[in-house]
């Protein structure tokens, strides 16, 4: 994957496709490596030219130990989109739905339409204090067992329906428990933004075409926050998808992909 050094800070990223430009926006701690799964190949296919990065926080792209903020990562996106000749289509998940949606507001001119997958407004006290609780576990130096730690990311990011079949269910907890569980410094950072926020009279002055993607049981984000976005931007658009938790866009790729590309050629 190509650096380049963009609003300061070398940003690791790949493009691969021809046609108009997509740009994936991870989550929290994630790598943009992820959306490799099941995105890409599929935006590809669809004859997209589609761009993945590392966010500011997970190496090798810049990981600003100094502290992150929203602003710095909206900038991130739009030198990007600007380096690969934008305007783009943008799809963020999670945190990276909160910088789409901030990027639809600011820049509109670089987005061609936005997809926010577990978007969000603000948040509520549930996720407030689970972020403190996440901040607070990583300073105190504490590491979990691999099979707690397992657990824990099955039961708060999978639909209770993957879990159903022994089969299923002993995949997804093998892949997080042999995931490094390690919190960098990076992701520290990425922590450390300000979660609270409450942009719904902001968001009323949003102009691009826009659709939020709930997850039906999603406890990371809840899928009413993610309506309540839709509900908060003018005319944007709202689908649900069911049996889906926060990661969503692995669990059910097939429905997902469907409603954004569908989303995206309307």
């Amino acid at each position: 994957m190509p650096i380049a050094t963009i609003n300061g800070i070398p940003l690791n990223y790949q493009v691969k496709g021809t046609g108009d430009l997509v740009v994936l926006i991870m989550g929290t701690g994630s790598p943009g490596r992820v959306w490799d799964l099941h995105q890409v190949p599929a935006l590809v296919k669809a004859g997209y030219r589609v761009a993945t990065f590392d966010n500011r926080g997970i190496a090798p792209s810049g990981e600003s130990l100094a502290g992150i903020t929203i602003e710095d990562m909206v900038r991130d996106v739009a030198g990007l989109i600007e380096l690969l000749g934008g305007p783009a289509y943008v799809v963020g998940t999670s945190m990276g739905s909160r910088v789409a949606q901030e990027l639809a507001l600011t820049r509109p001119a670089l987005v061609r339409k936005a997809v926010f997958l577990a978007g969000h407004a603000r948040m509520d006290q549930f996720q407030l204090t689970l972020t403190e609780g996440e901040r607070q576990l990583y300073d105190s130096g504490v590491e979990l067992p691999s099979k707690y730690r397992a657990a824990i990311t099955a039961v708060m990011n999978l639909s209770p329906a993957s879990l159903v079949d022994q089969n299923t269910a002993r995949d997804w907890l093998d892949v997080f428990e042999f995931s490094s569980g390690k919190v960098s410094p990076g992701v520290r950072a990425q922590l450390g933004m300000d979660r609270e926020f409450d942009r719904r009279v902001a968001y009323r002055e949003v102009k691009v075409p826009c659709l939020a993607v709930g997850f039906a049981d999603d406890r990371m984000i809840p899928a009413y926050l993610s309506r309540e976005l839709a509900a908060a931007i003018p005319n944007a658009r709202y689908e649900e998808i069911p049996d889906a938790g926060h990661y969503g866009y692995l669990e059910r790729p097939e429905a997902v992909n469907k409603v954004v590309l569908n989303f995206l050629a309307d």
